[in-house]
This record gives C-alpha cells, structure tokens and sequence, in this order.
C-alpha cells in the first residue's frame, strides 16, 4: 500500500509560504494627505494638527483622558468620530493647542503656562493628580497625520527603539533612587522631586512629491524629544538647556509650569507613505523569537502529525477494512475500541449545555478566522485605529445563524425535546456572561473616572446589536437547525449500554483532558506573550502573518490531540467521548489563564487593587472565548473522522 502525506502536512508547508508572504504584505489604512507651504493649491494642506489621544501607564490598567490631567487644551477643541473599536479600547483622540505651518521651523514658542497655588483646593488636587500620573509613569500618545509621535531612544546592543508614546515626567525618590525616564538627564537628582516634561522638540519628515508627478508633499515620520526645562522669563524662552522643571512631592509653594515646544521639518524621499510605519515596527524586536515559535509549534505538529497518520494508516484502516468485511456473527473476538462501537453515539449527559457550548464555539470560530484573515492582508492594519475590534464584533453579531444552527441541530440529534430553552440559552447564556462581566469591569472603570469607561450611548448599542441582530439571527438559525432531520449516524446505537470497566490513571477523564491542553498551549505561549504585551504593556502589535499562522497551527494540535486521546479513550472501551473531546482541546484555556496569572505577576508593574480587578475580570473574558473556541475545533474534527470512515 502506498504512503500517503498526511493532508495537516501539506496544508502546513503551503499555509507557511502564504503566511509568510502576507505577513510583509501591509495596507496603511487611509489616503495620503498633501501638504504644501502656498494656500491657495485646493490640493494640499497648509496648518498640521496634533491630535492628543488618552494617556495610559504599564503600572495601571486605568487610562485617562488628555482633559482629565491639566494640560493645555485647545480653544477650538474637535473630536473626530471614533468606531466602536476605538471606543472599546478607551482610545479618546482629540485636537490640540499644538499647531503647525508645513516647512516652517520653530525654534522655541510657548504653549500656556500653568500656575498652581498651595491654598487654592482645586489647584492643589490638580497638581496631586499629575503628581500620580508622573509617579505611575503615564504616557503621553500624540498624533500626526494618522501617525504615532515617537520619542525614539537608544537601548541595548546599540538598538534604538521608537516608542509611541512619551512620559508625562518622572520622579526621583526620597532614597535618591531615578524612576523611568529620570535616569535618562543626570541633572535629575534632586531627592523627593518630580521633573516634568513641560518642552517638546518635534522633528516632522515629508517625502517631496516633486519629482513624482504630484504636488505637495506628505508625511513619512514624526519623532519628538521631550525636556524638562524651567523658564524664568516668558519673554526671553529658553528651550535648548537649562535647570529641569521641578515640582517638590511636598506642596509647600506656588508652582508655575510654562509648555513650550519647537519643530523642525526634515525632506527624506527615500521613505515611501506606504511604508512611513517601517521604522516603528522595524524598530521593535521579537522577529527572530517569531520564527522560534514558529518553528517550536511546526515540531509540535509533526510529532502529533505522524502520531495520527500512523493511527488512521495503520492501525484504525486495516481494523476497520477487516471489520466490514467480516459479518457481524462470524466476526473474530473483539477487542479495544471495537468493543463500543454500539455505543459510541450515545447522547451524552448534559447535551443541552454542550450543544450551546458547540454552536458558541462555532460562532466564535468563524469570527476568530474571518478577522484574522482580514487582518492578514492588511485591512486591519495598526494605522486603521479601532479596525480590529469592529470587525470582530459586527462579525460576531452577523453570525448568529451558524450558532443557531450548530446548536439546534446538535440538540436534535441528542434527542432534546426543549428545543425553546436551547435556542434562548444559545443565544443569551454565553453572550450573556460575557456581558455582565464586562458591564461590572465598566462600572469600576466609571467609579474611577477612566477614559476607558463606554458611555452609556454605547452600551446601549452594543445591547442593540445583541437583541436587536444577533439574538433574531440565532432564532432563524435554530430555526433551520430544527427544521432539519437529525444527523444520522454511522453505527446504530445498542439499547442498554455497555458497562465501562476500571479505567487506569491516564485514561481517566480528568487526567487525559488535562494532558490534552497541554500541546496545543506549547504552539501559542510565545505568540501569547506578544498579544499580552500589546494589550497591557500598551506596545504595538503589527505581526498578524505570524498569527494567523500560528492560529492554523493550533487548530491542527487542537485536533490531533483529541484524536489521540479520544482514540486511547476507545482502545480503554470508554466510549464518554463527546465532553471529554471538547474539554481536552478546551482545557488550553486554563493554561491560558495560568499563563496569564504568571504574566501579571513576573511581567507587569500593575499596582491598585481596581486595576488588579479590571486585569482578571478582562483575562476572564478571553479565557472564555478560548476556551469555547478550541473546544469547538477539537470536537468538531473528531465528529468529522468519525464520520468519514463510516463505523458501521
């Protein structure tokens, strides 16, 4: 008999090629804007607004927005629209009293100052409050043409790395000890004080279109430094050196901060608009401990692959040729898994729970692979603000067919007869949870004034959406679901069921299914880190090629090892696979929230108890979506082989 290359191997090596193709294949995310020095071209821009977006810190998970701290602010102030992404993620962008003229430097000019008196109480709570905000290091997230403001710094090994953000200031301690960026002027060394950065040297760079047929010109790459800088006479501004802006923990004093900032504006065409991103992104590490995971996870498959091709080609071919061959009365003894074949369909307990669980799995699936898709080919690129998250969740509420369907259908096939209470718990019970959860992480959030808090207009949407799309797309779903006859099944069932003997440690249910988790956890725990990163650290994610691999990779392990375990669990003649296939893929979840009970307490600086809260009401939430996810696929693909081979 030939050999056959297991099918999981080819769709590997071409899923490898594409993704890797894609993962350098990247759409900014809008139309170039021209800007010119003349005004009267209809074609170009003259004044450059600095957007100003919330201000958030790695050492809490509460952002604010740029009103809240005593910031200059802009007379005029605008808004633009934000999606529902944006607004999910607590992003808050709004204009600032930072303007510019294109290609006119300015060397030195103030913003406003701002004065605080010791007996004046509002005064004394705003300066506490940006005391905080240095204390916990919140950074700033400046805007320019739809383009992150860097402040980029040398690191190690002579790197440089191009951060988004910038801090509001920095304190030294009563011990003498420079926190964050204090250890970056050496002229920050008085004990017990804050240093703000009240000065802002802006450098702009534009790609000429000249000499490429259009007019104007446009913006590749815009990079502050900022600076402590204490001004003694508004008129005669100093903006070079000088004494650092100190503010004294203790409020003994009248404080006056002066802002001030200058810009320069830089030609460079050798930077293209499409690739205006490339020194951000190019400037962040991880490629190489990329390809590690890929590569870590790529073994992984193998060794699951040739487990399972050896089981299907060997073993469960030849059983199952020989044993439709053979009449059923002059068959040989049976043995292993043979032995429960008349009972391997049997309805399982609690099959209405695991039908919603499998049609909440398949909506989530469905969702999960659409968006990461999308977001593979670039649609959904970092400079698309918000894309991400409004794509998942319109795609969610579009999907409530396929939820309703899985789930009714499934129902049927067990046998349930309270087909109204499936359909209304598909649609309500794990949404439901995910809500509730999130209004209760909200309401903390509103109690502590965050920008991260949704407003009411927007819950009120997001009900919408929920009661108003998805919940009567589950109905029409179920409703075909039930419409539908029973899935037949390969093997008729034997009335009284087989009794089950003495199982041995490692086939019992709790420990197969957590060896299961196990596998397809080690092909993402790498992958993990970053989106961790990206999510609390506040850092840039960018590399959706690798993702959207690694998601390939982890629905093959998902699959392979519940067919493994499984197939051990039938040799053992335990035919309670339903539950157990689902949990064995779906216990990667639980190392997921290990993992990210680790993460929080070896990686994080997060003090506070409400942000502690916010952090693992949050993870609670990706937890379960995980955990329904894989625990759809697992079970999906084994009912799928079952069926394909035809026990009968």
């Amino acid at each position: 008999m030939k050999r056959r290359i297991p099918l999981s191997f080819v769709l590997f090596i071409l899923l490898v090629v594409y993704c890797f193709s894609c993962s350098a294949f990247y759409l900014p995310g809008l139309a170039p804007v021209s800007f010119c020095e003349e005004k009267d071209i209809p074609e170009c821009q003259t004044e450059i607004q600095l957007f100003v977006n919330r201000l958030d810190s790695v050492e809490s998970v509460l952002p604010y927005e740029y009103d809240v701290f005593d910031f200059c602010k802009d007379v005029k102030e605008t808004r633009p629209s934000e999606n529902l992404g944006q607004v999910l993620f607590g992003e808050r962008i709004e204009s600032s009293p930072y303007k510019f003229h294109f290609k006119k430097d300015v060397k030195c000019s103030s913003v406003c100052p701002k004065t605080y008196k010791k007996d004046v109480k509002e005064d004394v709570a705003k300066l506490d409050f940006l005391k905080m905000g240095m204390q916990l290091n919140y950074q700033h997230h400046w805007i320019i043409d739809n383009m992150p403001v860097t402040w980029c710094y040398d690191v190690e090994d002579g790197q440089k790395y191009c951060n988004p953000g910038f801090p509001i200031g920095c304190l030294v301690t009563a011990d003498g000890r420079a926190k964050d960026a204090c250890v970056i002027n050496s002229k920050f060394n008085e004990k017990n004080t804050y240093y703000v950065f009240n000065h802002v040297s802006i450098k702009i760079t534009y790609h000429s279109g000249e000499s490429e047929g259009w007019k104007g010109a446009r913006l590749v790459g815009a990079t502050l430094e900022p600076k402590s800088i204490k001004q003694t006479d508004e008129k005669n501004l100093n903006c070079e050196d000088g004494s650092p802006m100190e503010v004294p923990v203790v409020f003994d004093s009248d404080v006056s901060i002066l802002y001030t900032y200058s810009v320069t504006f830089t030609e460079d065409n050798s930077i293209k608009w499409a690739s205006r991103w490339d020194y951000i992104l190019v400037s962040m590490p991880h490629t190489n401990i990329q390809w590690f995971s890929i590569m870590n996870s790529l073994v992984i498959v193998l060794f699951l692959s040739g487990m399972v091709a050896m089981i299907m080609l060997r073993t469960l071919h030849k059983d199952i040729a020989r044993y439709n061959q053979v009449d059923q009365e002059d068959a040989q003894e049976e043995s292993g898994w043979k032995q429960v074949h008349g009972d391997v369909f049997r309805p399982p307990r609690k099959g209405m729970l695991l039908s919603i669980f499998l049609g909440q799995g398949t909506q989530i699936f469905i969702m999960t692979f659409i968006t990461l898709f999308l977001a593979c080919l670039g649609f959904l690129s970092p400079a698309n603000r918000g894309a991400l998250m409004t794509c998942a969740v319109v795609l969610w509420v579009l999907l409530g067919t396929p939820a309703g369907y899985v789930s009714a259908r499934l129902y049927k096939t067990f046998g349930g007869e309270k087909w109204k209470t499936n359909v209304l718990l598909t649609a309500l019970l794990c949404p439901g949870i995910v809500f509730a959860d999130f209004f209760l992480m909200n309401l903390i959030l509103w109690v502590e004034g965050s920008s991260a808090a949704i407003p009411f207009g927007t819950l009120v949407a997001i009900l919408a959406l929920w009661f108003g799309i998805s919940v009567p797309l589950t109905f029409i779903g179920a409703y075909f679901g039930f419409k539908k006859p029973a899935i037949e099944q390969p093997v008729r069932t034997n009335q009284i069921p087989r009794q089950i003997p003495e199982q041995s440690f490692f086939t019992k249910p709790i420990p197969g299914i957590i060896m299961g988790g196990i596998l397809p956890f080690g092909c993402i725990f790498i992958q993990l880190f970053f989106i961790l990163n990206s999510i609390w650290s506040h850092q840039m994610y960018y590399m959706f090629g690798f993702l959207f691999l690694v998601f390939i990779i982890l629905l093959i392990t998902c699959s392979e090892a519940t067919i493994l375990l499984c197939y051990f669990h039938l040799c053992a003649e335990d035919y309670h696979w339903w539950w157990r296939s689902f949990l064995t893929s779906g216990f990667t979840a639980v190392y997921l929230f290990i993992y990210a009970v680790h993460y929080f307490f070896s990686k994080l600086q997060i003090i506070g108890a409400a942000s502690t809260i916010l952090y693992f009401g949050y993870t609670m939430i990706m937890v379960l979506i995980f955990f329904l996810f894989t625990g759809v696929w697992g079970q999906t693909f084994l009912v799928l082989c079952f069926h394909s081979q035809q026990l009968k």
